[in-house]
């Protein structure tokens, strides 16, 4: 399948990660993220409806919890699209290159096991999929399909 080859500072571990192997891949640091946007988005609500109170008929616990939600979800995509940089080789990905060659070692590549789908059906999944992070503000969508393109980076070669 022809894939457009991106020349990345550092070596591209699998341009279309699985879900669980993304999130399975979260750093501390993504964590902290995650945890950093939970925290503001109540927190930026709260500031201002302490600067120009809007006085809501039924208090703030209906905007809170929406502002707590929008943090969770918010933060995870930014925490995955994190993870997803370093799939891809976009970002210092050490530690994950390291760990992806010892699953590859041991067999246990998540993703790249059986699929059920037919060699079209996995294309197709691959093609949508693919740096599907980049669009999260648009449509969130993840890859949870079991298919034979995983763990084959377009470019193997990193610069150097």
């Amino acid at each position: 399948m022809l894939v457009k080859e991106f020349k990345t500072p550092f070596q591209a571990i699998d341009i279309d990660p699985q879900f669980r192997r993304v999130v399975s891949y979260f750093r501390p640091s993504d964590y902290a993220a995650w945890a950093a946007s939970l925290a503001s988005f109540p927190t930026a609500l709260y500031l201002m409806e302490s600067a120009s109170p809007t006085r809501p008929r039924f208090g703030m616990r209906t905007p809170m919890r929406l502002a707590g939600t929008l943090g969770l979800v918010g933060g995870f995509l930014l925490a995955y699209q994190r993870s997803s940089f370093r799939f891809w080789g976009w970002s210092e990905n050490e530690r994950e290159v390291e760990r992806a060659k010892k699953d590859k070692e041991a067999g246990k590549v998540i993703g790249r096991g059986e699929s059920s789908l037919s060699d079209e059906m996995q294309g197709a999944a691959f093609r949508n999929s693919l740096y599907s992070q980049l669009n999260f503000a648009v449509l969130p969508w993840f890859n949870f399909v079991n298919h034979k393109f995983h763990d084959t980076p377009s470019s193997s070669n990193a610069q150097e």
